[in-house]
């Protein structure tokens, strides 16, 4: 029997702990509407199901940037959408990330998630693969409300690209023949696309022309696949305690990132068949010795290049959106993510 948890109180915690924001962050523009798309994903939540709503409420109440939902909203700002659609779709494709996350962590074994035990490690496999579907088949009971064929396109397209995606990744785990076209495949499809799916739909529900709605398209596709590079970085170049993840996981788990390909590429032959046995064997044990590889070969600074180059892509398409404080606020996230370090 599955119980919930003694060691925290969710049937009293709030349903989502917002990610902190300052006064400089381009996202204090949309802070209000943030928290009002709180209450709407706390709403969507709620089920007869106990079980459902630990689960939910557990990866939910981790917090987290909420970039997705944020970029819609700031998008709506920029082309001057203010209706309620922009809430409700905002819940959804948080709610949609959110499944994403919950069959990631199973699929990977994965403990830690934004430094708390995942819900794979406190409920199990089966709870988040079944509560994974609710919160899917709950996003597009929301969606469908909108009356919106447009957005039930775009969402059921970029869902089908993500799930494809997370095959695609299961398929290059331990191969470390994989090059760089091919880990941009993976990541444009199963992280990228939501946030292209994201920045899109604020456009079609401003009615955008169809040139306006593609720069959003490439904005959010942009910066999704510089968030992830920056990411992958991270692996290798972050605090597991500012990460809320073990570092390494990536290679425990076999995956060969844009670091790990670049520093193959660049390295001494011995480097480099250190480094793809540790791919091959989904190995950690060099841990130390592979991160000192990375940056010895300057692997790390290809790979930040590679985000500049993503950041730059976003920040041209940014600059065809109307010229307000929402529009500048979508330039100055694009620069800022490339000086992000969790």
């Amino acid at each position: 029997m599955i119980r919930a948890p003694s060691v925290t109180t969710l049937s009293t915690a709030p349903p989502i702990a917002p990610a902190a924001l300052t006064a400089a962050s381009p996202l204090a523009l949309v802070a209000d509407d943030m928290r009002e798309v709180d209450k709407v994903i706390g709403q969507r939540l709620l089920s007869n199901v106990p079980l459902v709503d630990w689960v939910a409420r557990h990866i939910i109440a981790a917090g987290g940037k909420r970039l997705r939902p944020a970029l819609l909203l700031m998008v709506c700002g920029a082309l001057g959408y203010g209706g309620a659609h922009r809430l409700s779709l905002a819940a959804v494709v948080e709610l949609i990330h959110t499944a994403t996350l919950l069959h990631d962590d199973v699929v990977d074994a994965s403990t830690l998630r934004r430094g708390r035990p995942t819900a794979n490690e406190i409920f199990g496999a089966p709870a988040c693969v079944l509560v994974g579907d609710f919160l899917h088949t709950r996003s597009f009971q929301t969606m469908v409300e909108t009356g919106n064929m447009r957005v039930m396109e775009i969402l059921a397209e970029a869902t089908n690209v993500i799930a494809e995606g997370e095959v695609l990744q299961l398929m290059n785990m331990h191969d470390a023949t994989l090059d760089e076209a091919g880990y941009l495949r993976v990541i444009r499809s199963k992280t990228a696309k939501l946030f292209e799916a994201s920045a899109r739909l604020g456009a079609v529900l401003a009615r955008s022309s169809p040139d306006i709605e593609q720069a959003c398209a490439t904005y959010g596709q942009a910066l999704g696949t510089a968030f992830q590079i920056i990411d992958d970085v991270l692996d290798y170049d972050g605090d597991s305690a500012e990460m809320g993840k073990n570092l390494g996981d990536d290679l425990r788990e076999g995956k060969a990132t844009l670091p790990l390909i670049a520093a193959m590429q660049r390295g001494s032959p011995g480097q480099a068949l250190i480094v793809r046995q540790a791919i091959k064997e989904g190995s950690t044990e060099q841990l130390a010795e592979i991160v000192g590889i990375v940056r010895a070969t300057g692997a790390l600074e290809v790979t930040r290049a590679a985000a500049c180059t993503e950041a730059r892509r976003a920040m041209s398409a940014a600059q065809q959106l109307p010229s307000n404080a929402y529009s500048k606020g979508l330039l100055e996230l694009a620069a800022q993510l490339l000086e992000r370090r969790h």
